[in-house]
C-alpha cells in the first residue's frame, strides 16, 4: 500500500463555496465557543470576506489535500505585519490522518521568510487541541485575554517569523476595480 500524497495549494473563486459551507459546519460544531460568537463569525466570514482574501493573496486560504482531494484549509489573513490566522478545518473524513500536521507544516513553510514578522492567532484555553497543535510548532502563549470576546476568555498564541521583505503587508485594501469585481460576485450569491 503506498503513502497518500499531501500537497497544499491557494484557493481559487472556484473552491469558496465548498470552503464555506465547511468552514460553517466547523463554527457549527465547536464546542468551545458560545452561540454569540458563533453566530458573529458566521456573519464575518461570508463568501465576500473569503474573496477578499483571495484577491489580497490566494495563499490566505490554503486548500490542504490528500491524493488531490481537498480535506481541510487554513484560513489567515494580514494584520499589521503580522499574518493571522482565522480558522484551520481538517474535514471529518480526513480526520486521524497526517493532513493536520502535514498542514501546518505548509503554513509556516509559505508565510515564513517572507513579508510578516510573526504569526497569531487567538484560542480558547480550553480548546487543547489546538493549544497542543500550536505548541507543537512553535506558538507560545504570549497574552491571556479575560472576558474579551462577548465575555469569553481567549489566548493569544504567537510564532515568530524571519521577515525578509522590507516593506509591510498593507492589510485588507483592495483597489476600485478588485472591490467592484467582489461586489458583483456578490450579487451572484443571492
Amino acid at each position: 500500500m503506498s503513502e497518500a500524497q499531501m500537497t497544499s495549494r491557494a484557493a481559487t473563486h472556484a473552491d469558496i463555496t465548498e470552503i464555506h459551507r465547511e468552514l460553517m459546519d466547523l463554527i457549527d460544531s465547536m464546542p468551545y465557543y458560545g452561540d454569540r460568537f458563533k453566530s458573529y463569525e458566521k456573519a464575518r466570514l461570508d463568501k465576500t470576506f473569503l474573496r477578499t482574501l483571495i484577491e489580497l493573496d490566494p495563499w490566505h486560504i490554503m486548500l490542504l489535500e490528500m491524493d488531490g482531494v481537498t480535506g481541510g484549509f487554513l484560513i489567515s489573513g494580514p494584520a499589521n505585519g503580522t499574518i493571522f490566522q482565522y480558522w484551520s478545518a481538517i474535514y471529518p473524513a480526513y480526520r486521524g490522518t497526517p493532513l493536520g500536521r502535514f498542514g501546518m507544516d505548509a503554513f509556516i513553510s509559505h508565510w515564513d521568510n517572507s513579508r510578516f514578522h510573526k504569526a497569531s492567532t487567538y484560542t480558547r484555553p480550553e480548546n487543547r487541541p489546538a493549544l497542543a497543535l500550536l505548541k507543537r510548532y512553535g506558538y507560545k502563549e504570549v497574552a491571556r485575554l479575560e472576558d474579551h470576546i462577548f465575555g469569553e476568555d481567549y489566548l493569544v498564541m504567537e510564532r515568530k517569523f524571519t521577515k525578509t521583505v522590507e516593506e509591510y503587508d498593507n492589510g485588507i485594501t483592495l483597489p476600485l476595480s478588485k472591490r467592484l469585481k467582489l461586489k458583483a460576485m456578490a450579487l451572484l450569491d443571492r
